[in-house]
């Protein structure tokens, strides 16, 4: 999910070499940089409507990115004068990092359960996951508005003027397997978050910069967001970054009220990192990436529904581009999980390494606790040849690994 371009990129290498012999850091309490300066202007050129007049924060993680995103969020509250917004809502079965703020907003309870009283309450609705919750006979029109609509109760609980923003992935990363979104279900997010002055925050750390396809996932529902975050593909490993990007709303907030960003890290707009950045956002672009996502992910979702669509432990394939899982069930009738005990998600992740595969088996998807699923998000730049070689060791894996959890349940 991080190495979207594969390893040792000559564009990539030469841009983090040349840029390292120029000018490797300077602190952005003092002075600008280049390179952070075009990654900026590139990133909002390509944004969503709305953040035509943004800005870029960039930061080291994903986890630094949402807490900056959490900070920011209540800045823009006290700077148009609403200083009783202080409380954030977020999904079940979410992940938004691992620092405290970010734990706070995630819903993976296995992450959290060390740290649960050092984290904030967080007002909390149900994820938008139609394998398991959507109704017989519900279509998916109505399931979405059944499940956006959980929002605006739980602002409504909470309080419409004390709540400043609501946190989600477009689409569902590692908790929850590339759960995408129902038709419309966006659409009415937005209307609700704008109805009671909420700021909707997309944490793309994990599905956007391409990986669904299109550079920024919350794109392909037809809304924008006012803050969103991105990671893992905009540096491909090559250094560590994160970025923040605030809509036009956000800014003119804080340039017609304080004026200064109420956060800072020492190592904000790395040079390095922001150089290696601009020059994996120009390999995309350059080499048509987005395309092959599109052409290359449509090809491997047909074989993993080909090869496991009949499977009786294969309860659910679903996903965009190159960001694609399967939950495995013990029963597929039922939907039933394996029992905690059987540690499917372990020996997937371990019979796959043996195999020559990685990929990102996780567990707790149905509660916390039950439920295994295993995230597939090759590179980029694969070819008809990896997709092939993908299906054919995910095959060999669950062959094993499924008759071995069986006779543990």
């Amino acid at each position: 999910a991080v190495s979207c371009l594969g390893h040792t990129n000559p564009r990539v290498v030469a841009a983090v070499q040349a840029q390292v012999a120029l000018m490797p850091y300077a602190h952005t309490s003092f002075f600008a940089n280049a390179p952070s300066e075009a990654l900026a202007a590139k990133l909002i050129a390509r944004a969503p409507a709305g953040f035509g007049a943004g800005r870029a924060i960039f930061v080291g993680s994903g986890s630094e990115a949402m807490e900056t995103a959490l900070k920011l969020a209540r800045q823009y509250a006290l700077e148009i004068g609403e200083k009783e917004r202080t409380r954030f809502i977020a999904r079940d079965m979410a992940y938004h990092g691992n620092t405290l703020g970010a734990l706070a907003v995630g819903g993976h309870m296995q992450r959290r359960v060390a740290y649960l009283p050092m984290l904030m309450d967080v007002g909390r609705v149900p994820a938008c996951y139609a394998y398991r919750l959507q109704a017989s006979g519900e279509s998916d029109e109505e399931y979405g508005r059944r499940a956006a609509d959980a929002l605006e109760a739980e602002i409504l609980r909470l309080g419409p003027a004390t709540v400043a923003g609501f946190v989600v992935e477009p689409v569902s990363g590692a908790a929850l397997g590339c759960a995408t979104p129902v038709p419309g279900y966006f659409r009415r997010i937005r209307e609700i978050c704008d109805r009671h002055g909420v700021l909707l925050i997309a944490d793309e750390v994990m599905c956007g910069m391409g990986r669904t396809g299109t550079l920024f996932a919350l794109e392909q529902e037809g809304v924008a967001p006012d803050i969103v975050t991105v990671a893992k593909g905009l540096g491909a490993g090559y250094q560590p970054i994160a970025a923040v990007l605030a809509s036009a709303k956000v800014v003119r907030a804080i340039e017609h009220g304080s004026g200064l960003l109420a956060n800072g890290h020492t190592y904000m707009s790395h040079a390095v990192a922001c150089a290696g950045a601009l020059a994996v956002l120009e390999a995309i672009e350059d080499e048509d990436l987005l395309a092959n996502v599109r052409r290359q992910g449509a090809a491997l979702r047909a074989a993993l529904e080909k090869r496991f669509g009949q499977n009786p432990h294969v309860g659910d394939i679903r996903g965009r581009g190159l960001f694609q899982a399967l939950e495995l069930v013990a029963d597929r009738e039922t939907k039933a999980p394996f029992p905690a005990a059987a540690r499917l998600a372990q020996r997937v992740k371990a019979t796959a390494m043996e195999n020559g595969l990685i990929c990102y088996p996780s567990a707790g998807c149905v509660d916390g606790e039950l439920g295994d699923h295993v995230l597939l998000a090759p590179p980029y730049v694969i070819d008809a040849s990896h997709v092939a070689e993908i299906v054919d060791k995910l095959d060999a894996t669950l062959k094993t690994c499924l008759v071995d959890a069986a006779k543990a349940a």
